[in-house]
């Protein structure tokens, strides 16, 4: 082979040479490169916004739990409704036992929560509020009729904080004779007014009939307060 041949040669393997070696790129500069082109908000315009992203999150999480409790309870699914149905009737005959769930006073307020009125003005207002089937503020304005009229005969000693349980038991000692009837609409009145218990037109006509016989009732003189009126 002739020295132009071998030159020829040489040549040809050197460009095979040079198209063979692949081209490298170091990694670090690589990753900043794939970042920089991901980062593009093209490939970005149909992603979930965040809070689609923690929606999915929760629901992952509900799922997975639910998936391990069917695996664990007998039955699997099935079995997991069983007890889910089951729950759900409890608490249903549960609420139906016992009613609705009324808030249970810790302490009875004060009878007189506003400005202080004659016995009149307070019967007055009870009968507008029976008249319209308000119960509730009935009752409420009955009870401050009632013990207004027993401090305006002067059976009772006017007292602006007292609560209805304690008027209950002053009045019973200067009327013995309506004691129990006293104690029950002392706790018609704290069961409305403070127990969140609806009031109802038996409950009110207690409390109106008590005032009425009140009215013409005579005390036991012996309990009297000094300097009273019969």
């Amino acid at each position: 082979m002739t020295s132009g041949g071998i030159l020829a040669a040489h040549g040809r393997l050197l460009a095979r040479s040079d198209d063979d070696i692949p081209v490298r790129t170091p990694r670090v500069p690589a990753r900043e490169a794939a970042e920089r082109e991901l980062s593009d908000p093209r490939y970005h315009q149909h992603d979930p916004n965040p809070i689609q992203r923690a929606l999915d999150w929760l629901w992952d999480h509900i799922d997975a739990l639910f998936r391990t409790a069917a695996g664990t309870t007998p039955g699997g699914w099935i079995g997991l409704l069983a007890i889910a149905a089951f729950v759900l009737l409890l608490i249903v005959a549960l609420r139906l036992r016992l009613g609705a769930v009324r808030r249970t006073p810790t302490t009875s307020g004060a009878l007189f929560a506003d400005a202080p009125r004659t016995a009149a003005e307070h019967r007055a207002a009870a009968a507008r509020h029976a008249a319209e089937g308000r119960w509730s503020e009935a009752i409420q304005d009955r009870m401050r009729a009632l013990v207004l009229a027993l401090e305006e005969r002067a059976l009772l000693t006017p007292g602006p904080g007292r609560t209805a349980g304690e008027a209950a038991t002053e009045a019973g000692r200067t009327l013995p004779a309506h004691v129990d009837r006293l104690r029950t609409a002392a706790r018609v009145f704290d069961d409305v007014t403070y127990g969140g218990r609806p009031g109802t037109e038996g409950a009110y006509t207690l409390l109106a009939d008590l005032d009425t016989d009140l009215q013409h009732a005579r005390p036991d003189l012996a309990t009297t307060p000094t300097g009273s009126r019969g």
